[in-house]
């Protein structure tokens, strides 16, 4: 039914092993385990792009995690409008949810179809006789696997095998020799698995945490490694290498990924900084002339006079332009105003009784000049 994972799988397998076998012989385990592992490598590098792009998509939605949790909160009664907001919002930042979620859900495939070509291996036909084939493997790459062994121990045995149950009449039930060469290899995955899955919460972001983050944090940390210490005891020791390759490549890859886009990051902030700072002076750099339009520097008040040709200059700060007097000009206005007003005060008082009634607006003749001799006084 899955024949189409199957026999992908067991090509990339053939190919290695034989490769391995030409160095260390077909029906050494060294090259049935090497060949195992590059199975991983080869599977791990055809999904190296897809990966850079789950952490880049996973640090997006990081990002604008303050955003979503706006929107959750926003409509929270309301779960198709929320989503929809949600799916507007991850459209605008360019992340497809979905991008996280391929590199596991192509490893899925692979893992299942490795664990039954391996179990495969052991499985006799139903009609007896000798296995003559196993998808890409003949009956003499059959039988070199069959008797491949580590520390006396063939390689597609497990601690409890299970064949039986699966198909084919093969040895079922606990096989307790082969504990002392799958619990090291238990306990390394086990770690291995740990190690990856806190070297990937490590790089969260601590604003974008939810309760159900928190959640899948603790599962991927603490119960799936625990799982495969447990769980362990049924995989084959073949499948126990294919996971010990697969954590391996994992922590490696994480590493050099984040290291990469780490140092993208700090480039691009440098370049953000670099480039505000050439919008701004330069340190010791003069001012530039005023463009047109700009307002005049305002001038010190406390500046000397001018001599020269120049008497009149601008008066300082304003806007006008009034012209400004040296006090030489300044003392002959200020004479002039005064002899002006000396012979203001000596008008005759018959002067200012004929005009008397047309300055103060009424028709009666003499009304200031009797007013004025009254009192005794002149009318300034």
């Amino acid at each position: 039914m899955l024949d189409f994972i199957y026999y992908p799988v067991s090509f990339i397998l053939w190919c290695w092993h034989k490769v391995f076998g030409l160095v260390f012989g077909e029906a050494s385990a060294i090259s049935w385990i090497l060949g195992i592992i590059f199975l991983t490598f080869t599977v791990r590098g055809i999904m190296f792009k897809p990966f850079v792009n789950q952490v880049r998509s996973m640090k997006k939605m990081q990002d604008f995690a303050p955003e979503m949790k706006k929107i959750q909160k926003k409509f929270a009664n309301d779960r198709q409008r929320q989503a929809a907001e949600m799916q507007k919002l991850q459209k605008e930042h360019g992340v497809n949810p979905l991008g996280s979620c391929l590199p596991m859900l192509l490893q899925i495939p692979v893992f299942i179809g490795l664990n039954w070509v391996l179990r495969a291996f052991t499985i006799q036909p139903t009609g007896g006789g000798p296995k003559t084939e196993n998808y890409f493997f003949n009956q003499h790459d059959v039988e070199s696997y069959v008797n491949a062994k580590l520390f006396g121990v063939n390689i597609g045995e497990a601690v409890h095998n299970g064949v039986t149950a699966i198909g084919g009449s093969g040895a079922s039930g606990w096989h307790w020799n082969v504990l002392p060469v799958a619990l090291p290899l238990m306990i390394v995955a086990s770690i291995a698995t740990h190690l990856t899955a806190r070297h990937s919460v490590a790089r969260q972001n601590a604003a974008s945490a939810t309760p159900q983050t928190a959640i899948m944090n603790k599962l991927t940390m603490y119960i799936f490694p625990l799982g495969v210490l447990v769980f362990g005891a049924l995989f084959p020791l073949g499948l126990l290498f294919y996971w010990l390759a697969n954590n391996g490549w994992t922590l490696m890859q994480q590493r050099l990924v984040y290291t990469k886009i780490d140092k993208e990051e700090a480039a691009r902030k440098a370049e953000a900084v670099e480039k505000r700072a050439s919008l701004g002076p330069k340190p010791g750099q003069k001012p530039t002339a005023p463009k047109v339009g700009q307002k005049p520097v305002q001038q010190k008040k406390n500046q000397p006079a001018q001599s020269g040709s120049q008497k009149k200059v601008a008066k300082a700060g304003s806007a006008h332009g009034f012209a400004q007097l040296t006090p030489a000009e300044a003392a002959a206005k200020a004479a002039e105003s005064a002899k002006a007003d000396g012979a203001a005060d000596q008008v005759p008082a018959e002067a200012n009784s004929q005009n008397g009634s047309k300055e103060n607006g009424t028709d009666v003749p003499g009304l200031l000049k009797d007013s004025t001799r009254k009192s005794g006084r002149k009318r300034r």
